[in-house]
């Protein structure tokens, strides 16, 4: 039942209200980003698949700029990921302007995170099962090891969370997270400034 009916109502008035009460921040590490960003803007934009796999666009905070080598192809993200930029991510800032996703209904506070389409066609049957939910800002792999866990690992937590999303342990990814943001634990995979991509074996 709190999946069905109470957990949507929860995720649209905690997210309006913590979008109010955080605008002065998200307005000023708008301007932060803009200038240290060189000019590739301060948000990201990017396709994701959400409930049933329907693709909305999600929106974060960009880190990095779109610098790029001789050829015109993208410096790796370790060169493009600004001072500023490694601490908006490390603090999770940049996860917070997914809260309008959560009020027009694209995700949720809590679910599985939303990867990108590519992956779709990947994915096992199990592991596909992670889209019978909204995707979330915050999860049950991200309290349990976030980008520092293998693929696998990450989505049998996703998976688990789908067999058992209660209020209960919401509350609980809720706090355990707010715990890891503070002490910034796994946010990356060692030797990379962001998760390896997945090629359906990994």
């Amino acid at each position: 039942m709190y999946r069905r009916y109470f957990k949507r109502v929860l995720d649209f008035v905690v997210a309006l209200l913590a979008l109010v009460v955080i605008s002065p921040l998200l307005l000023v590490v708008t301007v932060w980003l803009h200038f240290a960003n060189k000019g590739a803007g301060a948000f990201f934009l990017q396709e994701r698949p959400g409930l049933h796999g329907k693709l909305f666009k999600i929106i974060k905070f960009k880190t990095m700029t779109d610098e790029r080598d001789a050829d015109g192809n993208l410096l790796p993200d370790e060169q493009r990921l600004t001072p500023v930029g490694r601490f908006v991510r490390s603090t999770s800032i940049d996860e917070l302007p997914q809260l309008w996703n959560v009020v027009v209904g694209d995700m949720s506070l809590i679910g599985p995170r939303p990867l990108l389409p590519d992956y779709l066609p990947l994915y096992s049957p199990e592991q596909a099962r992670r889209h019978e939910v909204r995707p979330g800002i915050s999860g049950w792999a991200q309290c349990h090891g976030r980008n520092s866990i293998s693929w696998t690992e990450k989505f049998k937590l996703d998976v688990w969370y789908v067999d058992h999303c209660t209020f209960l342990t919401d509350m609980n990814i809720i706090f355990t997270t707010i715990k890891k943001v503070f002490v910034r634990e796994g946010i990356s995979q060692e030797g990379n400034a962001t998760m390896e991509a997945f090629n359906g074996s990994n």
